[in-house]
């Protein structure tokens, strides 16, 4: 089972990094307050960036590196890949 690696953009302007297995249904969860606490009162969110990884282990390994990076280091790499279509 794929997993997704994915950031959103919050309305206030912040940057949020999560995982899933379906990104259609985390990004309505979100946008519809049942998402993470987080984002909760940050509604809408925009998804900004997904990285598509083979299971839940790499994705939360990838997930912890990409919440590693600075705020500047995550907006690169929104500039570099941001939101591809999924693989076939």
């Amino acid at each position: 089972m794929t997993y997704w690696v994915y950031i959103l953009r919050c309305a206030d302007g912040t940057l949020y990094t999560g995982i899933t297995d379906c990104l259609e249904r985390r990004l309505a969860a979100h946008n519809s307050g049942r998402g993470a606490k987080y984002t909760r009162g940050r509604v809408p969110v925009a998804l900004v960036y997904r990285e598509a990884c083979p299971d839940k282990s790499a994705a939360l390994r990838r997930e912890y590196a990409l919440k590693q990076l600075s705020r500047r280091g995550k907006l690169a790499l929104i500039a570099r890949g941001g939101v591809t279509p999924p693989a076939p």
